[in-house]
This record gives structure tokens, sequence and C-alpha cells, in this order.
């Protein structure tokens, strides 16, 4: 068994994702509404004023994160966007099932830092895992080791910035994965990658009906 399926992890998992689906419907209806009334707020306006709101990558997603450390077995982990930590848990049961490494997350949300630290300490994950609180341009400054995989969730007018801040850390080979990448503010991140003059190989994919990521390997 794996530590992604084991009891903790996969109640944990399970409950989040319930509780995503549930308020999805919720948001449905007047969801449109809230997120425009921030379209001029800063990052952290918006975290704040989100810190209720799931902002998961799907299950599916979930697991090829997962599949993905399996794989590649990067000894640090880098996430832009941690949210509830959904995605945090796939990395770091991976890490966990590798027997080594470190994933490091960032977010700017202190309610959902709170409740992400309690949920990692619950599932017997948090000693792979290290939050970084505030500006991730800022926190992940402290990351002085080499990257192996970075996964790109947050606000996405800072994929580039947040990226462009790493790249001097990445290992060859590592991977990058950009969620949400039909937003269009993720435009400037994927022109960086797409063009060949700057060494990655990188593929576009539907996660999602409506949506897709983009998976990049530092060649």
């Amino acid at each position: 068994m794996t530590t992604l399926n084991n009891d903790e992890v996969a109640g944990a998992l399970d409950r989040m994702y319930a509780a995503a689906d549930e308020q999805f419907v919720k948001l449905r209806e007047d969801g449109s509404r809230r997120f425009a009334d921030l379209s001029n707020a800063s990052a952290q306006q918006r975290a704040d004023a989100l810190s209720d709101i799931y902002m998961p990558v799907t299950r599916e997603a979930g697991r090829l994160l997962y599949s993905l450390v399996r794989a590649a077995k990067p000894a640090i982990v880098v996430e832009f966007g941690m949210s509830f930590g959904l995605s945090t848990l796939h990395l770091a049961a991976a890490v966990r099932d590798n027997g080594f490494g470190r994933v490091f997350t960032t977010e700017l949300s202190a309610t959902k830092i709170a409740a992400a630290k309690r949920t990692f300490a619950e599932t017997g994950l948090d000693d792979v895992i290290t939050v970084l609180e505030g500006d991730a341009l800022e926190s992940l400054k402290t990351v002085d080791s080499e990257i192996g995989l970075v996964l790109l969730d947050g606000w996405k007018e800072l994929y580039l910035p947040v990226f462009k801040l790493l790249e001097p850390r990445l290992v060859p080979g590592a991977l990058l994965v950009a969620d949400n990448t039909s937003m269009a503010d993720t435009q400037p991140y994927l022109d960086y990658v797409r063009d060949p003059a700057h060494g990655y190989v990188s593929v576009n994919f539907l996660a999602r009906d409506s949506d897709s990521m983009e998976l990049s390997c530092r060649a």
C-alpha cells in the first residue's frame, strides 16, 4: 500500500474533495460575482477574501503529481499555491514513498495555512513538508537547494515571476507542472517555456473539461 492510500491520507483527501465538491455547487450560483469583485485586488487581498475557498487540483491531477514525484525522485519539490493542501498531500505522499526528499509549499492565507498544517500533522506527513508563509517571491528565496519538481498553482499572473526566481536552482531534467493554463494570465509563462531557446520541452493537456495543465521538462 502506498502512503497515498493509507487510512489517514486517503481519509483526509476524501473529506477535503467532498467539501470542495459541495462548495463548488454553491459557488456556481454566486461565485462569479464574488470573484469579479476581486478583479483589482492585490494577491494578499484575494487570498484573505477567498480564505474559505477550496482551489484543488482534480483527483486525476493529484494522482499525476504523485506519479511524477515517484518517477522523477526529486530531492526538493516546490509548490506555489498550497490552498488547503490537497496537492501538497499528493506531493508529500510521493516523497515519503520515495524514502527521501522534502516539499516546500507557499501560501498567503493565514486561515488556509492553519488548516493545512493541522491536516499535515493528522496525516503524519508534516515532517516532510515546509510551509512558507507570505509572499512567495520573498519566501521562496529561502529555498537554497537544487529543485527537481515545481508545481505552479497560485495566482496566475505570478507564474512567470515565481518560475524565474526558481529557475537558477532547477536541476537538469527538472519537471515543471503548471495548472489552470487555459487562464489568460498564464500566457507569459507558457510563452517562456514553449520557446525552444529557453531549453524546455513542454506539452499541454486537458486536466478537466474546461481547463488544461502544462508539463515541461528542463532539457
